[in-house]
């Protein structure tokens, strides 16, 4: 798993969102030739003619040398790096068309944060079955990462999560720079359990926020929100020391207190009266939680774990819950000991 010594990785990213994008950026500054696929003629066009993508990251110059394409079988035709970031209920189907396209021993990493509907499969899962890859050849890369600030070359740090630590020094490589700091990591579960939950509880963050409530309220749905994150975790076998880390509390940080994230507006914009499609008009790309909220449940439900954040967001969202109730039914839960976790 390694690319022609003293040749540039090769390197495909599939979705041309403003995290695609950007990851296809850091890609480029960390000196691998990257390819980006998309369905938009015009946001690929824009991409490979004029370095740019007004559409999801107004402003930004992206790297002279990244190109485009909407071929999705040219993108990963010799790519020895296949990353993915297509919104997450989408994934096994844009997938599908590749299995058995990639290089024998190229590496998939998911750059999504959700769960699957109606599997309540992880997207490292979803991947690895959709193209028929071994667990060893698929990473997560997941933290503190909000997209529009790396694309402007902020420092930041993040996590590569595999079960092979070839294939996380492989990824850690093609993504080192001057700016993005990735540091490697064992736990897969964990890592991709804390993306794909702090997005629900960014919204419930955004709800709150949204009713006026201040910064009592957020850290409090902050901190008890990596409580479930941990409990989830858990329950799936995951590294308790994952939590307190980039992957959980630093993205919990960022994507619940960033105007940039956009779980945290859509929640500003339902705690502010707006219906859910409403809401997820006025946002605009892609809010993980409204759809991750509900299998994530799902998956606590079946493990027998307490989820109360969670829970009240999928009454939210989809049960009628007025938002006005949202903290009043966390508040009114029986009072217990703040050292019990399940």
């Amino acid at each position: 798993m390694t690319a022609t010594p003293g040749a540039p990785l090769r390197a495909a990213v599939l979705g041309t969102g403003s995290w695609g994008t950007t990851f296809a950026a850091v890609l480029a500054d960390a000196g691998c030739d990257v390819t980006v696929w998309g369905r938009s003629d015009a946001v690929v066009r824009q991409i490979a003619d004029e370095h740019r993508n007004e559409a999801y990251l107004p402003g930004i110059d992206l790297p002279a040398g990244i190109t485009a394409t909407t071929d999705a079988l040219a993108a990963v035709a010799d790519a020895d790096l296949v990353a993915v970031a297509v919104p997450s209920q989408v994934a096994r189907a844009t997938l599908a068309p590749l299995k058995g396209a990639l290089r024998l021993d190229a590496v998939a990493v998911s750059l999504m944060k959700g769960v699957e509907l109606g599997t309540d499969r992880r997207m490292s899962e979803v991947i690895a079955e959709s193209l028929d890859l071994p667990a060893e050849r698929v990473a997560v890369v997941s933290g503190p990462n909000l997209a529009r600030e790396i694309a402007r070359r902020q420092p930041t740090a993040t996590v590569v999560a595999a079960t092979s630590d070839a294939t996380a020094r492989l990824v850690s490589g093609a993504v080192a720079s001057s700016y993005f700091r990735p540091y490697t990591n064992p736990d897969v579960v964990g890592v991709e359990l804390c993306g794909a939950v702090k997005n629900v509880i960014a919204l419930a963050v955004g709800i709150s926020q949204g009713r006026g409530l201040g910064y009592n309220t957020m850290a409090t749905v902050i901190t008890r929100g990596l409580v479930e994150i941990t409990r989830l975790g858990l329950a799936l076998g995951a590294d308790p020391a994952t939590f307190p880390g980039l992957a959980g509390m630093g993205d919990l940080m960022a994507t619940c207190a960033s105007p940039d994230s956009r779980n945290h507006t859509l929640g500003g914009h339902i705690g502010r009266g707006m219906g859910l499609e409403e809401a997820i008009a006025a946002t605009g790309g892609t809010a993980e939680a409204v759809k991750t909220c509900r299998p994530v449940l799902e998956l606590a439900r079946r493990l027998d774990i307490d989820m109360p954040i969670t829970e009240a967001v999928v009454n939210v969202l989809y049960e009628g819950l007025p938002v006005d109730q949202l903290a009043p039914t966390l508040l009114s839960r029986p009072r217990r000991s703040e050292a019990v976790q399940r």
